[in-house]
């Protein structure tokens, strides 16, 4: 356990079990929980602050991903098979994450951000509109091949890079390129991104860059999260998310920017 105050391990276990609830609804749960770690842990190398992201995310993400199944329509075998590739996308990613600093990262988390915040206000119906049931519907081979090679690997070795918002990236990959519906492109998302993590966890345990006694702490506040929010987007829909999210990407490029602009 790294030394910090007690104040800073609660405000990370909150930041954790909104990141989960977040991840569950909408995807993009690291755009909380990875600049949470960099602004409470800003001594900490990056490599362990990404290793310790994964191992507190990937925690989450199967709890939210066990309760998808269960009541969401879902093809497995693919969502497997687009996962497999992202674990090898994301071991990749992981293996170059090593030599990253957090002066290269806040940068590059900020422009994820606002990428992420502009679509979002752009598309008032992210997150909102239902296209039907995806999954009794045959998929064409090339779009099968698009999704297992660019969507698994490309975005599998972003995760393993940098992380924050594959969730939401995943969502709107399966969602273009396999014509899903947002809860069933939630859910497929869920198996792949715990492919992703158990790929860069794998490479950040294997490099010795986790902090495992913090991310044990932290994992247990993000599976609740991530288990309560897919009950949430199952139930409610995740438009009432919007709102939130918004509001949380904001104020992380405001307070990242002053952390770079004061570096």
């Amino acid at each position: 356990m790294p030394d910090i105050t007690l104040t800073t391990l609660i405000l990370l276990c909150l930041a954790a079990a909104a990141a989960g609830w977040i991840d569950a609804v909408v995807g993009g749960g690291g755009l909380l929980l990875l600049p949470a770690l960099l602004l409470g842990l800003p001594h900490v190398p990056a490599a362990q602050v990404l290793g310790t992201n994964k191992a507190v995310a990937i925690v989450g993400t199967s709890g939210a991903a066990v309760t998808f199944l269960r009541k969401a329509p879902v093809r497995v075998g693919l969502a497997v098979r687009i996962g497999l590739m992202a674990l090898a996308g994301s071991m990749t990613g992981a293996f170059f994450a090593a030599g990253i600093s957090s002066e290269v990262l806040r940068p590059v988390i900020m422009v994820v951000l606002l990428g992420v915040a502009a679509f979002v206000m752009l598309r008032p119906s992210f997150g909102t509109a239902a296209a039907g049931d995806g999954t009794d519907r045959p998929v064409a081979r090339a779009r099968i091949i698009t999704a297992i090679v660019l969507v698994g690997g490309g975005i599998g070795f972003y995760d393993g890079l940098f992380g924050p918002g594959t969730g939401t990236f995943l969502v709107l990959a399966l969602t273009a390129v396999l014509h899903l519906d947002l809860v069933t492109a939630s859910a497929t998302a869920k198996i792949v991104n715990v492919c992703t993590n158990a790929g860069a966890l794998a490479m950040f345990a294997y490099q010795g860059t986790v902090l495992w006694q913090l991310a044990a702490v932290m994992a247990v506040f993000n599976l609740a999260g991530g288990m309560i929010g897919a009950r949430m987007a199952l139930s409610r829909g995740s438009g009432f998310v919007r709102a939130v999210l918004l509001t949380v990407v904001f104020s992380l490029v405001a307070k990242l920017g002053f952390d770079q602009w004061n570096a």
